[in-house]
């Protein structure tokens, strides 16, 4: 089967959990502007953005899975996206240490050939280590956290400060892999037809 498979994200990390399990995904990057979903529950707002981010990019195809993602963490109650500068990294990262934190993901699954869209959320328990004020300024010196919704990169240097997690592993880095496959199961697909031999 021929299907095109598009990514409505700029996420490296996202493409390359894809690339890991078989996909290349086309990269589309959907500029959906976040601001106009205000929603307070975590949940419904990043499910609500993973589906505005596919609707937008699957206006541009007339065949194919598009696949849109949206991950929050919500620590203490309060939910969190990028930091918008290092001075926030900083003063997240003081409330995140030695606690724990939930990682929301929204995955939108829209299936132009069948017209269908699925909204499912990935959610994972992230414990941080009790890190430092040294150690803090060092790693948003790096310029990692300010790249990444939750403030660290699991799969970077972010990974040194998470003690575990409870729930799916990829969910924290953008994209739950156990849910896509659920979800293009659901639609009829196997994932190994988009497997690139």
């Amino acid at each position: 089967m021929t299907i095109p498979f598009i990514l409505a994200s700029a996420s490296p990390a996202r493409r390359k959990l894809l690339q890991t399990a078989g996909i290349d995904p086309i990269v589309r990057q959907s500029d959906f502007d976040e601001s106009k979903v205000p929603l307070s529950d975590t949940i419904a707002l990043v499910t609500t953005l993973a589906q505005c981010k596919a609707e937008v990019v699957a206006k541009q195809w007339s065949d194919g899975l598009i696949l849109g993602c949206d991950s929050l963490l919500e620590v203490d109650g309060e939910s969190y996206g990028k930091p918008s500068s290092p001075q926030e990294a900083i003063t997240r990262w003081q409330k995140m240490r030695g606690n724990q934190g939930i990682l929301y993901t929204g995955h939108a699954l829209i299936d132009k050939r069948q017209d269908q869209q699925l909204l499912r959320c990935g959610i994972t328990k992230v414990y941080f280590a009790d890190i430092s004020d040294e150690e803090i300024a060092a790693y948003v010196a790096s310029g990692e956290p300010l790249k990444c919704a939750g403030c660290f990169a699991l799969e970077g240097k972010g990974g040194l400060f998470v003690e575990k997690i409870e729930g799916c592993h990829s969910n924290v880095i953008g994209l739950s892999l156990p849910l896509l496959w659920q979800m293009l199961k659901e639609l009829g697909y196997k994932v190994t037809d988009f497997w690139n031999f």
